[in-house]
Formats: structure tokens, sequence, C-alpha cells
């Protein structure tokens, strides 16, 4: 709590200056906190007279720790079939439930999705909580939140894991929101602390040009979304057995927002994320009438045509189609980096691929310190040379 100990405020104002939520007034030269004020406690340095008393209960939520217990997966699905994330996130799951000798959970939510149970317990998942219903067919964030929340109320696992796609963004902060807890965005290592059991978050900061490990140590669940490809999936087992839980839940009806329909677009249809094989443009195309080589490319190889984010920015091509910190994260079999420099938002979107060809005309592009094989020379005689020779071995 907050307080403003009347007998010290002598009414200088420099406390209002540093309340970013406008939530203190100047009164008869006296300070008054509003009800607006979130306890952020910016307030308080800036009082030269010690009048602001701020006690923050650092305790708050510690008490019922014990009482969460688990790790949960949210199963994304789309036209009733889970998406790769959910599988990625699951091989990660095992490791920290393991850790932590307790169960791993996926939370199943759509219409007709019951078949994918046993595929989800195949790659590592010990229960499958399945919530089906006609009007759960397509994701609405109202009421995948909803139901999400019931769950977590009522079954409290430890830890939530949530993919950091366009319906996974979306949830995950609305249910963190109404739980009260943490959440960690775009996480690239997870691991838990043996003394405290605490997750511990990892993810790039100031443009990727750090690490930032976080803690929830005050409250539960602990929550992270983590981007598609950066995790490794496991090997699925058909033997392994597991249970299928199908809890009561209160259906949202009464929506604000109803979806009536989902449309895919021509460049939807590229999907980069579960690609093998990617041939990815960047400035050093010189023109984007010259991207139809590096769509040549990627028709010959069959696989998809990914960009720099200034090419995008450019008007080039869609963004669909951008890879790196603010585009899409891939994992390819084989990464193709045409005339792209390798700026490190671009790299983190992609370094995890398993073999990166890169083609830069100069010989000093940091491109050439991630890739696996490197061609110095231009990027608009190379590629050429490379569809003419790949047409010709694959026929």
């Amino acid at each position: 709590m907050i307080n403003i100990l009347i007998e010290k405020c002598v009414g200088c104002k420099l406390c209002i200056s540093t309340c970013p939520f406008d939530a203190i007034k100047v009164t008869n030269r006296k300070a008054a906190i509003q009800d607006n004020c979130t306890l952020c406690g910016a307030c308080v340095s800036s009082c030269k007279f010690e009048a602001i008393d701020f006690q923050k209960d650092e305790s708050e939520g510690v008490s019922d720790l014990t009482s969460y217990k688990g790790v949960w997966v949210f199963g994304e699905q789309k036209n009733n079939m889970v998406t790769q994330v959910v599988t990625e996130l699951l091989g990660e799951g095992r490791k920290l439930a393991d850790t932590l000798s307790v169960p791993l959970s996926v939370v199943l939510i759509g219409q007709d999705v019951a078949g994918q149970a046993q595929s989800l317990i195949s790659y590592g998942a010990d229960q499958v909580y399945l919530v089906e219903h006609e009007s759960l067919k397509n994701y609405n964030d109202e009421s995948y939140s909803d139901i999400f929340t019931q769950l977590v109320k009522r079954y409290k696992p430890e830890i939530i894991l949530i993919g950091a796609t366009t319906y996974g963004r979306s949830l995950a902060p609305r249910v963190s929101s109404r739980l009260n807890t943490g959440l960690t965005a775009d996480c690239t290592g997870l691991e838990i602390d043996p003394e405290t059991r605490n997750l511990m978050q990892t993810r790039p900061a100031f443009g990727g040009n750090l690490m930032a490990t976080i803690i929830c140590p005050n409250h539960r669940p602990q929550m992270s979304t983590v981007r598609p490809k950066v995790m490794k999936p496991m090997e699925p087992d058909a033997s392994r057995t597991g249970s299928v839980i199908r809890p009561e839940v209160n259906i949202p009806v009464d929506l604000k927002v109803k979806v009536l329909d989902v449309v895919q677009t021509l460049c939807e249809k590229v999907n980069l994320t579960e690609a093998d094989i990617i041939v990815s443009g960047g400035r050093g195309m010189g023109d984007p009438k010259n991207f139809t080589l590096i769509e040549q490319l990627a028709a010959v190889l069959g696989g998809a045509v990914g960009a720099s984010r200034a090419t995008v920015d450019a008007g080039w091509i869609d963004y669909s189609h951008q890879v790196g910190q603010t585009g899409k994260t891939v994992g390819p079999k084989v990464y193709f980096a045409c005339g792209i420099s390798g700026a490190i938002q671009h790299l983190a979107g992609m370094s995890s691929s398993d073999v990166i060809i890169a083609i830069n005309k100069n010989p000093d592009a940091p491109i050439f310190k991630v890739a696996t094989f490197g061609i110095v020379g231009n990027a608009l005689e190379v590629l050429p040379e490379l569809i003419r020779e790949f047409k010709a071995r694959l026929g």
C-alpha cells in the first residue's frame, strides 16, 4: 500500500512529474493518491522529504504456491489439426515436467478434435484436457481465454507454455491478466531452478543484443510463450499411454466478438514455419523484380519464400514472408540467405536452421559467421546457376 505522510508533505509537486499514470494530485499544498494508482512506486524516490510511505507486500501469493503442480501446454489447433508448435512445446515441456516430477498436460479446445488426443500423448503428454463444443470450432479470444482460465483455476498448473503464434499471442496475455500472474514472451530457453522450482525464462532483449532471464517467484502459474521452431519436438512414441479428461466448463454464449468466417489468403499458403527448405532474399537482390529468382529456386526445391525486414518495409514482398525477430522464426533443414547481410534481428529468426547457405558479394558480411556454406558473389549471378543446376539434377 502507499500513503502520503501529511506532516512531511510540503506540496512541492515533484512526485507529480514522476508518476506515469497521473495518479497524484496536490491540493492546498498536500499531495493525495488517486484511485488509478497502480502501486508502481515510481514516486517514492522523487520525494526529497520522505513523505511517501510505500509498503509492497512481496509475499503476496507466496503462501499458496505449493498447491500448483504440473506443466501445461496450450494445444492450438486449426481445422481440427494440432499445429506443429504444440509438439515442439511438448518436447520442452517433457523435460520441465520430468525435472519437477509432475505430469505434462495439454489443453485441447475445439470441435471434433478428440482424434488428436492420442497423437498428443505419443508426443509426450500424460494428460489431455479436452473441451469440445460446436461454438469452439474456430479460435475466439473471449471464449478460449474464458475456458482456459476456468481450467487453470480448477486444476492449478505451475507452468503454462503457449506458442507465440497469432492465436497464442492473443490468448496468453488475456489469461495471465485474469490470473494476475506474469508472462514472458518469445522465450528461447526454459530451465528449472532446482532450489526454488522457479521457471527460468530466457528471451532476447534490446533488439537481440543481450539475453535476459526472467522469473516469476511470487505468483503461479508461470507463463511463457515460445516462437515456433525454437524448441525441438520429441520423436512420437505410439506405445505411450495417457488419460483424456473431459472437464465440465461453462461455455460462454454472450460474446461481443463472433467469428463469422476464416479466409485464407494466397500468401498464407506458404507456411514458412513448417517448410523444410526456405529461400530468402534481402536488399542485396537490388530490385523487387529480381525476387523472381528467389521464387524460382524455391519452386525448384519445393521450398518456401522468405525475406528480410528491409525488403518487406520497402514493399517488395508481403509481410507474411518476413523472417526475423519481428517476423517469423524458422528452423528448416536448409536455409538460403540471398543478398542478406545478416543483421542480428534476422539471425534471431533463422539461426536454428540445420544448414545455412549464404550468398553475398561482401566477404565480411555477418551472415557468413553463421553460415554452413558461403558463396561470395552477386546473388543475381549465382542464383541462375543454382536454379539451372538443381533443375538438371532433380529432373
